[in-house]
């Protein structure tokens, strides 16, 4: 049997609808809710004949555990993962390519919000290592409001391996670490840039540190040693965007 997932929210859900419907085996909706947006939603699955059943909430709540679902849950065929090869060719397809990197990054929350920001900000593609690293579950791709099912997002078996490949293609690998001299708002980032956040707290592995072209840093003036990593990955990436528009 392929392997399937549980997918839940309105906006992954309008996503999915939208880019991959051909994935929908099933969707349950909370009876008695018919908001525009939602029954849009169910329309749209059932014109490419998915079944769509109504049931109570106690229903929806145990089929994501208690997750919060919107009213909406589906079963999906499982999206295709991305890798090394899907990265070859997306930076050979690319002129100037964006890229953000978790080093370590395991709380789907953080991942889904990441995902969203590097929509906003244009990001080409989102990378990860394989292992330590959380993956494209439920819950992300429902944080990620829809943008999961936009930027790819790529696994890759050795990640210090693939920066190094990168700066073979002529991106700029910059890191950001506590213990760096330079803050980013010092730093000229105006061509292809791989942005590499790690874990909060543990940061990069090392590894992935001595890889970096560069490592800089958030200027921190309170009393808090590190910010939350969706938070400064939108700052750094939105400073990136500022300089790459000038």
């Amino acid at each position: 049997m392929a392997q399937q997932e549980w997918l839940y929210g309105l906006h992954a859900m309008q996503a999915v609808v939208e880019n991959e419907p051909e994935r929908l085996i099933e969707v349950w909706v909370l009876k008695g809710r018919n908001d525009e947006r939602l029954v849009n939603i169910v329309n749209q699955a059932r014109r490419f004949g998915v079944s769509v059943q109504f049931c109570h909430r106690k229903a929806l709540d145990e089929k994501v555990n208690g997750e919060q679902h919107q009213g909406i849950v589906a079963r999906a065929k499982a999206a295709r993962t991305l890798d090394e090869k899907d990265l070859d060719k997306l930076i050979s397809n690319t002129a100037s390519p964006l890229l953000l990197v978790l080093d370590g990054v395991t709380d789907p929350h953080n991942i889904g919000a990441c995902l969203r920001t590097a929509d906003a900000a244009g990001a080409h593609a989102l990378i990860v290592p394989k292992d330590k690293s959380g993956g494209l579950t439920a819950t992300a791709r429902k944080v990620a409001c829809g943008a999961a099912e936009i930027v790819p997002f790529i696994q890759v078996t050795n990640l210090a391996r693939t920066l190094k490949e990168l700066q073979q293609q002529g991106v700029w690998v910059i890191g950001t670490a506590g213990e760096a001299e330079q803050l980013i708002y010092q730093t000229k980032i105006t061509g292809p840039t791989a942005l590499v956040m790690g874990a909060e707290g543990k940061g990069m592995r090392r590894l992935t540190r001595e890889t970096c072209d560069e490592l800089v840093k958030l200027p921190m003036a309170g009393s808090v040693s590190s910010l939350n990593v969706s938070v400064a990955t939108g700052i750094c990436l939105y400073e990136i965007v500022r300089q790459r528009s000038v």
